[in-house]
């Protein structure tokens, strides 16, 4: 199974592809204490008392177009908008549940700024005059935060409850009303068709969900302003943005980039390839697979591609390798993932699941039978989960077609190989 590291990448040594350092501080892998973090940063002024106050810094994060950074790249602004709408008091909670398996850019960013996201939390209780904060994150960096807390305590700066919560590992477990549920009641699946977070979430207050790099850039937004953060990015996806880069390259790990940057460039921070690719997988498991693609910018909308950010991540895909083979262990995966909650679920993914294994197995599949049924669990689940699953494989019979062929005809070029995608020990058979 192919591994990360939880560390960031050191800069690349090449001028034109130097590394972005908006947020993560320079230095080896341990946390930035919170001396070092204001001394980095310094002070966050904040004033919950006052509407002005908080109306002025929706505004000032409205105007830096702030996107989230948890895969639905939904307006920051717009989200605080709706929980300052209620009338009762809200909670916010920082997701940094990352079961994405590829994913390791929010546990980067918790294990060396803790502190950086802890600033964008309290800033976002202030805007909504929460209650409480709730840090859902996971079990590899929980000590790290803990120990951000118990500074923030010890230095008298925690103005606001701040609750540490361990996440569960389950790849639904980061959608928001997933989230919610694991807090609330120890269910990590979504809630399905439930009022919107902003009107009742945890506990059946308005809640604010944002994923911990949301938080971070908020901080930062906060600080230095629209202008400062919209000079990366693009006009339409202003900022930069930390992203997982795996697969078949020299270095693999977490980099922070412009937002727009090309995947060619990006791929160069990693050390470039260290073998021909075939493809590369956009977006996370729930992204799409693409032909290699080295004009390709790196952006949410990845305009006439069809395909999204997502989570961050680029795994990058040799020449030699089974996509067919990679498709099938990824889709069981995902089946076996699911909530459970509704047919495409429980019956409509094992079954399109059971159809790649064997056309990967060079057995007659009937892909006639496949692609109708990724048509029929489209817009019908409880949750996105199997709208996600259909999008990643639709793209992979796509980008490997010549190898769907070949596999249909009985034989394989990739025998033996070794995976590229890793899975959690022991989630598929």
């Amino acid at each position: 199974m192919a591994s990360t590291q939880l560390q960031s990448a050191p800069a690349s040594s090449c001028a034109e592809h130097s590394e972005i350092r908006r947020l993560l501080p320079d230095g080896g892998a341990a946390p930035e204490g919170l001396a070092a973090h204001l001394e980095h940063h310094g002070a966050l002024a904040s004033n919950r008392s006052t509407r002005e106050w908080r109306d002025a810094i929706v505004q000032k994060i409205e105007c830096a177009g702030l996107l989230g950074r948890g895969g639905a790249a939904f307006p920051t602004g717009q989200k605080l908008r709706a929980v300052l709408s209620q009338s009762r008091q809200p909670v916010v909670i920082g997701n940094g549940t990352e079961g994405e398996p590829a994913s390791m850019k929010d546990r980067v960013l918790l294990a060396r700024a803790p502190h950086l996201v802890l600033d964008g939390a309290t800033i976002a209780a202030d805007i909504v005059l929460a209650k409480e904060v709730v840090m859902v994150v996971h079990r590899d960096v929980r000590p790290m935060v803990d120990g951000a807390v118990c500074e923030r305590r010890q230095m008298g700066i925690d103005r606001i409850p701040i609750l540490v919560v361990t996440a569960s590992d389950r790849f639904v477990a980061g959608e928001a009303s997933a989230v919610v549920n694991w807090v609330d009641r120890g269910r990590p699946v979504p809630l399905g068709k439930v009022p919107r977070m902003s009107e009742r979430g945890l506990g059946g207050c308005p809640t604010l969900v944002q994923n911990v790099e949301t938080l971070a850039h908020l901080a930062l937004i906060c600080r230095h302003g629209s202008e400062w953060y919209r000079r990366l990015g693009t006009p339409k996806e202003p900022g930069s943005m930390l992203v997982t880069l795996i697969g078949s390259l020299v270095q693999p790990g977490v980099h922070e980039v412009a937002i727009g940057t090309p995947v060619s460039d990006i791929l160069e921070l990693a050390g470039g390839p260290s073998a021909p690719l075939q493809a590369l997988l956009v977006g996370g498991y729930f992204g799409s697979w693409l032909p290699a693609a080295p004009t390709m910018s790196l952006s949410f909308s990845a305009q006439g591609l069809g395909v999204g950010l997502g989570a961050g991540l680029l795994v990058a895909f040799p020449v030699g390798a089974c996509g067919v083979a990679e498709a099938a262990r990824l889709a069981r995966y995902l089946a076996c993932q699911s909530a459970g909650q509704c047919g495409p679920c429980k019956f409509g993914l094992p079954a399109i699941a059971e159809k790649l294994e064997k056309l990967a197995e060079g057995r007659p599949a009937g892909m006639a039978d496949l692609h109708r049924w990724l048509a029929e669990i489209d817009g019908r689940g409880a949750c996105s989960h199997p709208d996600g699953v259909a999008r990643q494989i639709r793209s992979a019979l796509e980008a490997f077609h010549d190898e769907v062929i070949q596999h249909e005809e009985g034989w394989c070029t990739a025998l033996g190989k070794e995976p590229v995608l890793p899975l959690p020990m022991g989630t598929i058979r």
